[in-house]
């Protein structure tokens, strides 16, 4: 496959994030936008990116870009595609997603249909058909529309990436794996410094930070819907890739990473998904209140996402409060925590150093950052 525009989707908030782990991957990003990134890559940048991306929601292949004021336009500008270049005669299309921001063209189930019909009838003219099987592989297709300007792109991640395969048993409102990542990422934790989350849930941070700290690609353990376009990616460049991230883990780091829960249910299914994701033997789940998070040693971290009013029978002002007066008697610490109550920093009782604005879904929240001081540095 030559050189394509690829797209990545993520949280609205945590885009120069992802931008610094494609960086790190060694392509060139080209745009910046609210919640995606694109990067100039090849066919075994499709495989890097969905096995190692740790904060992106998924790989997408730019197709066409074209304006569109009209549906006529659209649908001239999406025939002119060479759509036989990606989708075989038995592949099975579908344009699973359409989205308009400030554009003349907005009804989402007028401009999926009238790209699938421009499709078929370039399909048609290629292949001398009048009719598809669709028995084949899947070819999903998304389209953007931003002030007249059409994005038409192929999903080649199928599943979104936050489903790295090992979280078979979820808390009540979980975080999402690859947001937990992100956050993870955004602040100064190194895998030498302690980590705990008191409200750990199925344990996602935890899993998360330990993948981090051991190396481990979020995607090594699943699938991707590329894999079966063996005409675009070999299996070799899967492969390959596969083998390269599996000789980049660590598999004799030693951390401290911790995770609290009052439930123990939740505590059992938070162990069980760290033995799936491999980092069972590095992280200590333990039944236990906020109120009675301690540790001995100084400099450590606290990254969480506690309570805020997702459950009627939530007490958040105690939560919060008990979460400050055990984070202030902890030895020069540093919080880290997404939340989307408002009274947070009150209940805590300190204001914090940052508070940056994050979307959970659809849900706005801010990452609360209490940075505690620095360890010294040793000659």
């Amino acid at each position: 496959m030559n050189k394509i525009d690829l797209i990545v989707p993520c949280h609205f908030g945590v885009e120069a994030v992802l931008r610094r782990e494609i960086d790190d991957l060694g392509y060139d990003v080209t745009e910046v936008n609210d919640g995606r990134v694109t990067f100039v890559g090849d066919g075994e940048a499709v495989c890097r990116a969905n096995i190692c991306l740790r904060t992106g929601e998924r790989v997408l292949i730019r197709i066409a870009s074209f304006p569109a004021e009209t549906f006529e336009e659209l649908f001239q500008g999406t025939k002119a595609v060479a759509w036989d270049e990606y989708i075989p005669v038995d592949g099975r299309f579908h344009v699973t997603k359409a989205a308009s921001v400030k554009s003349k063209l907005y009804s989402p189930s007028d401009i999926q249909s009238i790209v699938k019909k421009a499709i078929v009838e370039q399909l048609k003219e290629r292949y001398h058909v009048e009719w598809f099987r669709e028995d084949g592989a899947l070819f999903p297709l998304r389209v953007f529309i931003m002030k007249d300007m059409v994005t038409i792109a192929l999903d080649t991640s199928g599943e979104s990436l936050h489903k790295r395969g090992y979280r078979k048993l979820a808390a009540k409102a979980p975080i999402a794996e690859n947001l937990a990542a992100a956050l993870i990422m955004l602040t100064p934790w190194k895998k030498e410094r302690i980590l705990i989350d008191p409200f750990c849930g199925s344990g996602t941070f935890p899993i998360e930070a330990a993948m981090i700290a051991a190396g481990i690609a979020p995607g090594l353990r699943r699938s991707f819907l590329a894999e079966s376009w063996q005409h675009l990616i070999a299996s070799k460049e899967w492969q390959e890739i596969r083998s390269e991230a599996e000789e980049e883990i660590n598999h004799d780091i030693e951390v401290d990473i911790q995770g609290y829960d009052l439930d123990d249910s939740i505590v059992t299914a938070a162990r069980a998904n760290a033995r799936l994701a491999g980092v069972g033997d590095m992280i200590h789940f333990q039944q236990r209140n906020v109120s009675e998070l301690s540790h001995a040693k100084k400099y450590g971290f606290i990254i969480t996402n506690p309570p805020y009013g997702e459950r009627m029978d939530d007490d958040l002002q105690y939560i919060y409060k008990m979460l400050g007066e055990r984070f202030q008697a902890l030895d020069a610490w540093s919080l880290y925590m997404i939340s989307a109550y408002q009274d947070a920093e009150r209940d805590i009782g300190i204001l914090a150093t940052k508070n940056r604005k994050i979307y959970n879904g659809m849900i706005k929240t801010y990452f609360l950052q209490f940075a505690g001081s620095k360890p010294r540095r040793t000659k």
